[in-house]
């Protein structure tokens, strides 16, 4: 018997005016399965997950549940109470464990006495609630959060959005709806996610642009193309694959229709008088055969090869420069020359300096210490976290048009912004769309796109790949492989900066005792390789020290039983022991023969406590001696 769905969607549809984004979409998740959806763009995912956690009503179809089933989301926008502490903000729910947590709170109050006080000790027992601000402080802790007496409202954006996922895993739902999860992460919170839901007994439904992680993660994959819905059952690897297939054989129907439509084209076009008697079912075909013939595929993307403004011989210089907000120092003494083509990527924990770093070379901020010296043929291309800065009146195409009417291609020829605009997934009917009433991924692309527009040099992208879909992150691969000027990139994507980058800078790396870099560590090669250089230098590291620690030590011991003269006061006490220790051994000897022929009780009892004593001073005495004579 097949198992039960925990939930279970049947003919879920939603427009926005004229603009359809799903239609009658049917599917089920079953218990533990761990699901992605993947769409482009402006599809509606946010907005089916919305809709499926009844956050945002559907124009029809139908969402079910399990019964009993608990289930928790994590949206794009943390939705927490600004006036709340983070330890407020993880007791509110309908976490068994802080249900428990309030009704033994409660019966405390009550005198801590009767039944329901063991009942409510029972239910703290039974969903460990005893330990659940350890586990509250743990999972804030691998997320870099530690202080949970801070108010919601003074967190950054980036820690709101972390306290929110912690507050979502600590109440582990047997379902868990996660919209971009590994959002405002840097790359280790990334991997400890992963192995966590990797290993978590919870269904899982999420949205995510992370290729690494939807290969790690996740054993079902969900496309959502053209209205339609496909399942693959597998990692991303084998949904690449299914996916070609299925493409394949759709170009293939598409290719045979379009002949056998040829043909019916030639008949349906004779002469009116014949056509009067012709077959209503062959007519009827004909019209079939056409929609499938006109069928749409949405092919990848052709590859695009830009000629970028010309280099001179400077190009970008860092001078011994610095990094520090009052005492605390983030980078000092960097220096470094850019030369052409090279592709850098950067990592750091969140608050190392990475931005900084880009916006002292943009000449946004100045260092606290040493110089940047920009060449003058630079042309900078800034992709940053905020955004683009357009009207949202404008429409698609004003916005591109705005920067360029066209860049230079290889060869002689242009792309036209239209035609760029085609290339990055916006197609013809949307080039007259109002900007405002674009997603947020397509708003993304859309600044991705001016900035290409203006034909830079020296690329400097800060997490370009958050809010883009894994279909224009192809895009911009294809188009970053064949970029011939300088390319820095600040990214969370592992797979993103595998591709591209070909050494990488750690900001803030911390060492194998926790201490922070004052620089940059440069690795060569891409980002894997990175990870396997630094977890290479850390285990060097460790042993490095362990050694010395055991050479101390060793040395100490060394010098504490072996090399240290005696004193004037312990030579004297070392002659003096060999005497006593021989006068001690008569004295025990005697007492011993005493002891054996002695009937009278109470001399029995004094010889023994007399002979106790001094063999214990003998023992002392000896230890003594051996312990002078080594170091003598």
């Amino acid at each position: 018997m097949a198992e039960q769905n925990v939930l279970s969607v049947d003919g879920l549809s939603k427009r926005y005016g004229e603009r359809v984004l799903f239609e009658d979409l049917t599917f089920g998740i079953g218990r533990g399965q761990r699901v992605a959806l993947v769409a482009r763009n402006g599809t509606g995912k946010s907005t089916l997950m919305r809709a499926l956690c009844d956050l945002e009503p559907a124009d029809a179809g139908r969402v079910a549940f399990m019964g009993g089933v608990r289930w928790g989301f994590l949206r794009q926008e943390a939705d927490l109470d600004p006036e709340s502490t983070l330890l407020d903000t993880l007791y509110i729910g309908d976490n068994p464990a802080v249900i428990a947590l309030r009704n033994y709170e409660k019966e405390l109050e009550r005198g801590a006495e009767g039944p329901k006080f063991q009942e409510a000790s029972d239910a703290m027992d039974r969903t460990e609630a005893w330990n659940y601000e350890a586990r509250a402080r743990e999972i804030l802790g691998k997320l870099n959060i530690h202080d949970l007496s801070r108010k919601v409202g003074t967190l950054s954006g980036g820690e709101k959005r972390r306290a929110a996922l912690a507050a979502v895993l600590l109440e582990a739902p047997e379902l868990l709806f996660l919209d971009e999860p590994t959002n405002h992460l840097d790359l280790d919170m990334i991997a400890w996610l992963e192995k966590r839901l990797s290993s978590t007994n919870s269904t899982i439904f999420m949205i995510t642009h992370d290729r690494y992680f939807l290969e790690n993660v996740c054993d079902r994959i969900l496309e959502l193309e053209n209205y339609n819905l496909y399942s693959y059952k597998g990692n991303f690897s084998y949904y690449l694959e299914k996916r070609d297939e299925r493409r394949n054989n759709a170009q293939a129907s598409k290719d045979r229709a379009k002949k056998v439509m040829t043909r019916e084209l030639a008949w349906m076009r004779s002469t009116p008088s014949a056509r009067t008697g012709k077959s209503k079912s062959r007519i009827d075909r004909f019209y079939e055969i056409k929609k499938e013939a006109s069928i749409r595929l949405q092919e990848d993307p052709m590859h695009i090869s830009v000629i970028p403004e010309r280099l001179g011989g400077k190009i970008v210089e860092l001078h011994k420069i610095s990094c520090a907000y009052g005492d605390r120092v983030l980078f000092e003494g960097i220096t470094h020359h850019f030369k052409r083509g090279e592709r850098i990527g950067i990592v750091g924990h969140n608050g190392s300096g990475k931005t900084s770093l880009l916006n002292m070379i943009l000449g946004n901020q100045d260092p606290n210490s040493g110089k940047v010296v920009v060449g003058d043929t630079v042309v900078f291309g800034h992709y940053h976290q905020l955004g683009g800065n357009f009207s949202e009146e404008w429409k698609v195409i004003d916005a591109v048009r705005e920067i360029a009417d066209f860049i230079p291609l290889k060869g002689g020829a242009k792309l036209t912004a239209a035609q760029l605009l085609e290339r990055f997934l916006f197609p013809k009917h949307m080039h007259y769309q109002y900007i405002k009433v674009l997603s947020g991924g397509e708003r993304k692309r859309l600044h991705l796109l001016r900035v290409l527009m203006k034909n830079p040099n020296f690329l400097i992208l800060d997490e370009p790949t958050n809010d883009l879909d894994i279909f224009t992150l192809a895009v911009l691969e294809e188009f970053l492989l064949s970029f011939t000027g300088c390319l820095l990139v600040v990214s969370h994507d592992r797979y993103f900066m595998d591709k591209i980058v070909e050494h990488v800078w750690a900001v803030g790396e911390k060492d194998s005792t926790g201490a922070h870099s004052k620089g940059i560590r440069d690795y060569p090669g891409n980002y894997t390789q990175y990870r396997l250089n630094r977890k290479e230098k850390l285990e060097a590291e460790a042993l490095a020290i362990s050694n010395a620690k055991k050479a101390v030590t060793i040395s100490a011991t060394v010098k504490g039983d072996y090399s240290e003269r005696l004193s004037f006061k312990e030579k004297f006490e070392f002659e003096q022991l060999g005497p006593r220790i021989a006068e001690l051994e008569k004295m025990r000897d005697k007492m011993s023969t005493e002891l054996e022929s002695c009937n009278v009780h109470e001399d029995l009892i004094r010889l023994g406590e007399d002979l106790g004593k001094v063999s214990e001073e003998l023992d002392e005495s000896e230890m003594r001696w051996l312990e002078l004579s080594e170091r003598a």
